[in-house]
């Protein structure tokens, strides 16, 4: 071990060092690298990947220094039942995360992980969550085994040398990573290694670590994403006093040159990114919207009462199939060079592409699996979950202050899910309360961002089922206590983009035209749209949207704006479910609010819809 000292000058924080090589000694790699983060050590990993096959070059006419990787068919998505939080007690984890008790897994692990690196390069990442010398970042470090981890990394987070220099004396959250495919001597490697029979994602919220083994993809091996920015996030959040969601973060700024910013939660592959990068229709091209963040949002109480939000990561994870020049323009620039493609397919001429990509389908391609592909073959080329990773620097509509280290100042709170019936294209809540409870019972149809069966509407309360480190009811408690504390708490609003006819179709039709439902949100918190009071909250009618260049007909909004009492009254049943699992420690206003909305309810007629003509 003593001829792997090898530590550069600039690290000189001991327990640093000390802690690395005791990890080290579990889990015995050949050799250990300190990351720099720099260019030429990125550049060195990929070429190593590529002689390795983990990575194929793209056309660097078509995708400048960028890369194809294919995962194992058992490692692609993440992994919500082999993830663990493993709090001291078992009643702070609660009953939506699963629990082992913390002496017993790390009994485990450590048999595990022991040896799990041998053959292997162990490399050290330092890494910084938030913009280098914000109140509000966090600071990590990351052993992984993975040189695919590593680039990765160098994409999503500040890391290497300059993350470890603003460190200085701040706490680091340690994350331990194996993809658990150790090496004997001379064995060969394979192009994805990971462990197909166990695997573990395990979160240790008083000790603030993380341990993952086996897979090597995204959230599952990203350890400062889902891992940190979320589960561990969550709870250092909780006892600090802020709020660590699963947001995206955008701006939008009127033709008076005024802007207000919106943080806003959907569940995983519901529309974040594209509602992040929005682009105007034409009609309404005078205003404009920037991307703070596509994904997380770190949200602390300013010295003036107001929220503040920063983007923890520095790039985009985001889902390729669906993407293209209607659905999201700015994403197709911000991934044309310096990106990683996972599980996408590739083009003869040595391109990538996916299902809903634009122009014609190919004749040929390479799938996901690495075979040929026809559009006879009865199979998706891409996998529904395939992702890139592209520098947040790259997109065309990146805010100027996405990197401001106090954050951005958050006027709205947007919440929606994928509903194909019941939920009406916008509401506003009467009150931060109202607001709150919306939000804790908001639903989804699960999709193939994680392990499962898809299609089934699943209760996912901030967008945080799976991201939440400790108890959903002290969770919502913590939410209404923030809420106490301002003297002007955002507004909040939901949202439903995916309401579709008795045939099937949607009634809204989405991507560009979300902005004429963003605009009014943002009038109505400067005080200047009208708002009709409903069974649910404040709606639009007809004419406070603007409807410039758009085709879309006031019988076709009111039938997307309409509250039908009977599955409501399913709805807020359906509420009694999570509410029944989190008893214990859920707070009583949820209660309140469930028989307000209930009366409500029960007070209008069949079907409830605004006044019109």
């Amino acid at each position: 071990m003593n001829a792997m000292r090898n530590v550069p000058s600039y690290i000189t924080r001991q327990d640093v060092i000390d802690w690395v090589y005791e990890m080290a000694g579990l889990l015995k790699p050949d050799s250990i690298h300190w990351c720099t983060g720099d260019q030429e050590e990125y550049e060195e990993l990929c070429r190593q990947m590529v002689d390795a096959g983990t990575l194929i070059s793209l056309n660097p006419e078509k995708r400048p220094n960028s890369f194809l990787a294919r995962s194992d068919a058992s490692d692609v998505a993440r992994l919500e039942d082999r993830t663990f939080v493993c709090s001291v007690r078992k009643v702070d984890a609660g009953p939506t995360n699963n629990w082992v008790d913390p002496k017993k897994m790390r009994a485990k692990l450590k048999g595990i992980f022991d040896g799990a690196m041998r053959g292997r390069t162990m490399y050290v990442i330092p890494f910084c969550m938030g913009p280098l010398g914000s109140e509000i970042a966090q600071y990590g470090i990351e052993i992984t085994d993975s040189p695919y981890v590593v680039v990765n990394m160098r994409i999503m987070t500040r890391m290497g040398r300059q993350a470890l220099e603003a460190m200085g004396d701040h706490a680091f959250v340690p994350c331990v990573h194996s993809v658990g495919a150790p090496l004997e001597p001379g064995q060969l490697d394979v192009p994805w290694p990971c462990n197909r029979e166990i695997k573990y994602i395990v979160h240790y919220p008083e000790d603030r670590e993380i341990w993952s083994y086996g897979s090597g993809y995204g959230g599952n091996a990203l350890l400062g994403k889902k891992c940190f920015a979320l589960r561990i996030a969550s709870c250092m959040a909780r006892d600090e006093g802020w709020l660590a969601e699963h947001m995206l973060i955008l701006g939008v700024e009127s033709p008076d040159n005024r802007k207000t910013y919106v943080a806003a939660a959907f569940p995983s592959a519901c529309g974040k990114t594209n509602f992040a990068m929005l682009i105007p229709p034409p009609a309404l091209r005078d205003w404009k919207v920037t991307t703070v963040g596509d994904d997380i949002a770190w949200i602390k109480p300013g010295k003036d009462g107001k929220l503040y939000a920063i983007n923890p990561e520095a790039g985009f994870f985001g889902v390729a199939p669906g993407t293209n020049r209607k659905t999201n323009p700015n994403a197709m620039d911000s991934i044309s060079r310096n990106t990683i493609f996972t599980n996408v397919a590739l083009t003869d001429d040595g391109d990538v592409w996916w299902e809903g990509i634009d122009g014609e389908t190919p004749e040929h391609l390479i799938d996901w699996t690495g075979n040929d592909w026809t559009p006879e073959s009865g199979a998706k080329a891409a996998h529904p979950n395939s992702r890139f990773t592209a520098p947040a620097s790259q997109c065309p509509s990146i805010d100027p202050d996405w990197e401001k280290p106090e954050g951005v100042p958050i006027s709205a709170l947007i919440f929606g899910g994928r509903r194909p019936t019941t939920v009406p294209l916008v509401v506003q809540a009467t009150s931060w309360m109202f607001g709150i409870y919306k939000a804790a019972t908001m639903g989804s149809e699960t999709t193939a961002a994680a392990f499962g069966v898809q299609g089934i509407v699943r209760r996912d309360p901030f967008a945080m089922l799976p991201f939440c480190g400790y108890h959903m009811g002290d969770y919502f408690n913590h939410w209404l206590q923030i809420g106490r504390t301002l003297p002007e708490p955002p507004s909040i609003f939901s949202v439903n983009w995916f309401r579709k006819d008795e045939a099937g179709q949607y009634l809204w039709p989405g991507y560009s035209e979300n902005m004429r439902v963003l605009k009014w949100i943002v009038l109505r918190v400067r005080g200047r749209a009208h708002g009709v009071e409903s069974p649910l909250g404040h709606m639009p009618k007809y004419e406070d949207l603007d409807w410039a260049g758009s085709d879309v007909t006031p019988e076709t909004f009111y039938k997307v704006m309409a509250v039908d009492p009977v599955l409501w009254k399913q709805e807020v049943a359906s509420h009694d479910e999570l509410f029944n699992r989190l008893y214990d420690r859920m707070p009583k206003e949820m209660m309140l609010m469930r028989e307000l909305i209930l009366s409500k309810l029960w007070r209008v007629p069949a079907v409830w819809e605004m006044a019109h003509e």
